[in-house]
């Protein structure tokens, strides 16, 4: 082999060699630097499905805390639909019923110097001292019974049937001036601000009966 063909081998030869010096480190590195972002992610993939567990087995471990239960909204009672009455029918109920407050009232004025009883025309009127001027009247466009209280304000009352329902003995339910609004029935305001005890006395004679033409 001639000298400069040696030359020209010898030459390469160490080119060769300087190049996979500096690449090796290189390669070394990059590897070094993967290997712990596998080793981070592997651990927080692990950490999520060991608390995704956790939670699954609330409650049911014998050491474990009972799940709490989901909240549930109340559910409101409907409101109180009003009975359908005939013209004729609704005369005669609110009538009786308004012959029931005078007379009751009547009995209270006999006691009490103060207070005065007046009913005319299908209004009555208490002046009840020192509460003030109570006025009760039949409305038949509407079938509603009205109260002006010096106490509770104006409300609308009416008759409505309890106790009637699909399971139970037809005509075993009870009629009441109901206000529909709070569901509160004039006897019980009358009771409380007046005094006024409809059925005290009357034996329920008219609220055990559901038939207004009987």
């Amino acid at each position: 082999m001639s000298a400069p063909a040696a030359s020209r081998m010898l030459r390469r030869t160490m080119r060769n060699a300087t190049r996979g010096f500096l690449q090796a480190p290189r390669t070394r590195q990059m590897q070094t630097a993967a290997r712990p972002f596998a080793q981070v992610h592997t651990g927080s993939t692990q950490m999520r499905m060991i608390s995704t567990s956790k939670a699954s087995m609330a409650g049911l471990m014998p050491d474990s805390e009972d799940p709490e239960p989901p909240t549930v909204k109340a559910t409101e009672a409907p409101p109180a639909q009003p009975t359908e009455l005939s013209d004729e029918a609704y005369a005669t109920v609110a009538e009786e019923y308004m012959e029931l407050v005078h007379e009751k009232a009547e009995q209270i004025q006999e006691t009490r110097e103060d207070v005065e009883v007046e009913y005319s025309a299908g209004v009555l009127s208490i002046t009840f001292p020192p509460a003030g001027t109570y006025i009760i009247n039949k409305q038949p466009p509407n079938k509603q019974i009205w109260l002006s209280s010096p106490i509770s304000g104006p409300k609308r009352y009416d008759w409505v049937i309890e106790g009637e329902g699909m399971h139970q003995k037809e005509g075993g339910g009870t009629g009441e001036w109901v206000y529909l609004r709070d569901g509160t029935n004039l006897t019980e305001l009358l009771g409380e601000e007046l005094g006024i005890h409809i059925y005290a006395q009357a034996g329920e004679e008219m609220k055990g009966s559901t038939d207004p033409t009987e």
